[in-house]
């Protein structure tokens, strides 16, 4: 079974300095941009303008930001009314000849056409800022009360000497009619249009923003809104303002030329928390299913967690419900204000796609009730029972005449394609058709899934010939008959069961101290796809999961952040394509005593704590710095006197765990957090 718990001992013997920080960066950087497309419901062709607009911003993670005003004679005041002042405001302040059009940081008077969009934000983007904005916003749910502090650091020389900050909030996902809406089909759900990043409103005192000043290198200027949001915006037939789906951007604008203020020299997307004053207050910000081929009932879901209150939450009991049926489980750890856990859970599921809820009950030993809805799906499966550690497949693809249209994949448990083909040529007769057979072979014990493809939509048939595709084991046998009339995909998953046995074996642990130990194991006579070790105390029932980093024959792994003087049991294990486990036996290991007090460790300072990019420790007579993620794994190793800076800007984002050494053997391990 996956880890549920996370059980972390650390000793905390350092003394920790703690630097305020700040949320803006001093370093210099490119421009960010942000896109202002005036559209409107009535637009027949604005939705190939959000198309537009949404491609750019994900070819620019992080770069760039779509804002939808909806103003101008094509934005009805119908339900959903998407107009607000100030957004109309805006629109006024630039020449407009047709929509969709848009301004891009305002560097043009004239809104350009959607067309031309693409190579003004590529331009912009590769442009030097002369300064950085960053923030954060804090939403209280129930008093719908937002707190927003903004920063701008300027890391060169404005042109002007007033420069003009402006604060805006936008809405996702709101539902409603939209001309035209079929040439984007990725935001029309069940006939309604799911608009996106639509303004709603601006929270500085002006439309086009407040004044700022100094604007020369080296200013750092901050500014903080209370900002009550409204529960509906728009007049007449308003929309109502839904807390989970608004977000905040910032951006500053150079100076006023006619009513607009421009050009935007950079902007940002401010983070944005849920968050209170009491003092216990987590909260569940999404639960999403682990995508991956599975020839299993047991399907994982992650649960990302987050903490709203002010003090920091250690344990999290849940309810997750499906069907009726409940389950519980438990989280332990540590977890400071406005940071995020992400938490997987193992559920049971039956075929098919189902409704599930995940319930706070309890946070810090406290009762609680708070859940989130969230879908889970278990696609049904064809066994195949087989002989040996091998199977042969011969798949037989009849193409119609647009063979140039198909393509094909067999991929496995771990996303290994193990063969794959197309596209292949167009024929000449209108009801052509071609012939062709491809031979792989896979592991047993494997889960594969066949995944045939359509780039039109209609299949292999049948207007343009009758096309087909069977997959055939090594007899001959017809295991999959498909008619080819499938559409953009026809996809089958195929559970391979051997009657070959795969045994694994423990191997002895390694004790390395009071926190630490190596474990390990081997295996024979299978292809499992991934090993590892389950361990827990004598004390707990429930077993914790170390994964190898590789699959290999023989395995170890090196546990950290166990509990001193404490007996552990662990066994070895090997995971199949179908989710078949084999164990091997159950052994043991007893962690050293812990001889340093926390008056005798390694007297140092860590810090900054959270870091963004570098963590610096300072001491007397250290030897060696090393940070473990928080599964254990060393993922950094510093060997260095008494001052060592650690670079950690290729961490993810979380928690990890800084272990100092000092030349007498002596050890204190922190707790760091990497934030961006």
């Amino acid at each position: 079974m996956r880890k549920l718990t996370l059980l972390l001992c650390v000793v905390f013997a350092c003394v920790l300095q703690m630097n305020a920080q700040q949320y803006v960066s001093t370093e210099p950087s490119n421009k960010n941009v942000i896109l202002e497309e005036f559209t409107g419901r009535n637009c027949g062709y604005c939705p190939d303008g959000h198309r537009i607009a949404n491609q750019i911003m994900r070819d620019n993670p992080g770069r760039v930001w779509a804002i939808n005003v909806h103003a101008g004679g094509f934005a009805p005041t119908s339900y959903p009314n998407l107009i607000c002042q100030d957004g109309q405001t805006i629109h006024n302040g630039f020449s407009i000849s047709g929509y969709p059009s848009g301004v891009v940081n305002r560097t043009t008077s004239s809104a350009i056409g959607r067309g031309e969009w693409t190579s003004a934000a590529t331009q912009e983007l590769n442009q030097p800022a002369v300064l950085n904005v960053a923030g954060m916003a804090v939403i209280n749910p129930a008093t719908r009360v937002a707190t927003i502090d903004v920063e701008v650091y300027y890391t060169g020389n404005s042109a002007q000497t007033t420069n003009y900050l402006t604060v805006a909030m936008l809405q996702d996902s709101i539902l409603g009619s939209q001309s035209g809406g079929t040439s984007n089909p990725e935001q029309m759900i069940n006939g309604q249009y799911c608009h996106m990043h639509i303004l709603r409103d601006i929270i500085t005192s002006s439309a086009w923003g407040e004044e700022i000043t100094p604007t020369t290198q080296g200013t750092l200027i901050t500014r903080s809104y209370t900002y009550e949001i409204p529960e509906i915006i728009g007049d007449p037939n308003g929309v109502e303002v839904d807390l989970d789906n608004v977000f905040f951007l910032a951006w500053v604008s150079e100076t006023q030329q006619d009513q607009a203020t421009r050009p935007i020299l950079s902007a940002c997307e401010i983070e944005t928390n849920i968050g209170s004053d009491e003092p216990i207050f987590p909260y569940i910000t999404g639960v999403e299913q682990i995508a991956g081929v599975s020839c299993s009932h047991t399907k994982e879901v992650v649960m990302t967690m987050k903490n709203g209150g002010v003090e920091e939450l250690t344990n999290v009991k849940f309810e997750i419900e499906i069907d009726g049926e409940v389950t519980e489980s438990e989280w332990n750890g540590s977890l400071q204000q406005f940071f995020s856990e992400q938490i997987t859970l193992q559920l049971d599921v039956p075929f098919g796609t189902h409704n599930g809820v995940v319930r706070i009950v309890e946070a810090n030993g406290a009762p609680y009730d708070l859940e989130q809805s969230f879908t889970v799906t278990c696609d049904e499966w064809m066994d195949l029972n087989v002989t040996g550690e091998e199977v042969t497949f011969t798949l037989d693809i009849m193409q119609d005449k647009f063979g140039n249209q198909t393509t094909w994949e067999v991929t496995g448990y771990n996303g290994t394609v193990y063969a794959s083909g197309g596209p292949y040529t167009m024929l000449q007769g209108s009801t052509a058709t071609e012939l062709h057979r491809e031979e792989f072979t896979v592991p047993a014990n494997e889960c594969l899934l066949l995944s045939i493809y359509d780039n039109v939509g209609n299949g292999i048939c049948c207007a343009y010939g009758q096309g087909y595709y069977q997959l055939k084991d090594a007899d001959g046998n017809v295991i999959i008959d498909g008619d080819g009339e499938f559409g953009s995909e026809a996809s089958h998953l195929i559970s391979i069961n051997s009657d070959a046995t795969m045994s694994v074996t423990t191997a002895d642990a390694t004790v390395l101290g009071p926190t630490e130990a190596i474990v390990g194991g081997s295996f024979a006579g299978g292809t499992p796809v991934e090993v590892g070790v389950m361990y827990r105390t004598a004390d707990e029932t429930t077993y914790h999961e170390a994964t190898a980093a590789s699959v290999s024959t023989d395995f170890e792994i090196q546990l950290t952040g166990l509990t001193h003087s404490t007996e552990y049991l662990y066994k070895a294990f090997a995971r199949t394509g179908n989710d078949q486990i084999v164990y091997g036996e159950e052994k043991s290991f007893t962690t050293e005593y812990d001889a340093i007090d926390e008056n005798n460790g390694v007297n140092c300072n860590i810090y900054p704590n959270p870091s963004k990019g570098v963590v610096y420790v300072k001491g007397v007579d250290i030897a060696k710095v090393m940070v473990f993620n928080s599964l254990g794994q060393l993922v950094e190793v510093v060997e260095s006197g008494n001052e060592s800076s650690v670079n950690i800007e290729n961490l993810s984002v979380g928690v990890y765990f800084v272990r100092v050494m000092n030349n007498e053997g002596n050890a204190t391990t922190k707790k760091v957090s990497v934030v961006r």
